[in-house]
């Protein structure tokens, strides 16, 4: 069977780009995902089923049994069918080449950073470029290759990340540019002119991989630098996290020591917080101290200030003089 459009994705941004191609543009014809038992053995944040695509509009849905695609069942299904064109979204692996080889006009995905590609390959990159203070993203559809990020550039948008952002509305900006790409590449395929830019004067760079435990925040840092990786990690994400001294325990020799703290002492998961107040004299309070609460809300000690932590889930009461390690 011949497929012309397909898009590949695990996410609730992939159901959004399917429903934005059907509604919008043309119909998808194939929608290639993982099973829900693949997810047991990946890290997917924000995962979703997109199962529910075939009843609503008539998508078949694959579900491989391989985030890689090299199980026999994708094998297969891959050998035994004829594919045009392919769109990523959310689908955070590398395609393997007799997967990008079967599709006629190849299989493009997005990636960004502060910069262009070359710089800034690899994992993450929005969560990066907002935990590093990034004030600009630009966002590639870039045709796919054997390696990661290669620039084989279709067309670029470039957006804000301002301080109000969180990495939710960051997303939000990412899908509006990404529909837009996904237009101009589609009109393009119609009208068989795809081009794609091979050129790039820019230097190599890699974003390192993230995992939950990236999310730990050292109350000894910066406010700034605080405030950047607790909103860059928000959901759908797996938070920020700190752990409860109790006013007159102890404090820990070793704040870095995680399995120690998680033995030891309660984790506090910070989803929403802001800088709070630079001037105050709070040399009274050690940093990650609770100075006070309001309406639920803890204010607490930075080195150069203090942050409002607005939304947080914790399994004991957070009172005044508690330290957040």
């Amino acid at each position: 069977m011949k497929y012309k459009v397909v898009v590949f994705g695990v996410k609730d941004t992939s159901e959004n780009i399917v429903e934005y191609i059907e509604n919008n543009i043309c119909h998808v014809d194939l929608v290639i995902t993982i099973s829900p038992e693949v997810t047991k053995k990946n890290e997917v944040s924000g995962y979703k089923g997109l199962s529910s695509l075939t009843d609503k509009y008539g998508i078949p849905v694959f579900e491989a049994d391989s985030y890689f695609l090299t199980d026999e069942k994708t094998t297969k299904f891959i050998k035994e069918n004829e594919f045009d064109i392919g769109i990523s979204m959310g689908w955070q692996r590398l395609i393997p080449k007799e997967v990008l080889d079967a599709f006629k006009h190849g299989i493009f995905g997005f990636h960004g950073n502060a910069g262009y590609l070359p710089f800034g390959r690899g994992r993450s990159p929005l969560n990066w470029s907002m935990i590093l203070g990034d004030t600009r993203f630009n966002l590639n559809l870039f045709k796919y290759d054997e390696n990661a990020d290669s620039p084989n550039v279709f067309g670029t948008k470039m957006f804000s990340i301002n301080q109000h952002d969180d990495i939710r509305t960051a997303q939000y900006k990412n899908m509006i540019c990404s529909k837009a790409l996904i237009a101009e590449l589609l009109e393009a395929y119609k009208n068989d002119s795809i081009v794609i830019k091979t050129e790039s004067k820019d230097f190599d760079s890699w974003y390192k991989k993230r995992t939950a435990v990236d999310g730990k925040v050292d109350f000894k840092g910066r406010t700034r630098d605080i405030y950047n990786l607790i909103r860059g990690v928000a959901a759908p994400f797996p938070g920020a996290f700190a752990y409860v001294v109790k006013k007159g325990n102890e404090y820990p020799q070793n704040t870095e020591d995680l399995e120690t703290l998680k033995e030891q002492y309660t984790k506090v998961t910070i989803w929403e917080a802001h800088p709070f107040d630079e001037m105050m004299d709070f040399s009274g309070y050690a940093p990650g101290e609770v100075v006070d609460i309001f309406d639920g809300k803890l204010i607490v000690r930075t080195v150069d200030g203090s942050l409002l932590i607005d939304r947080f889930e914790c399994d004991t009461d957070i009172a005044a003089g508690d330290i957040l390690v």
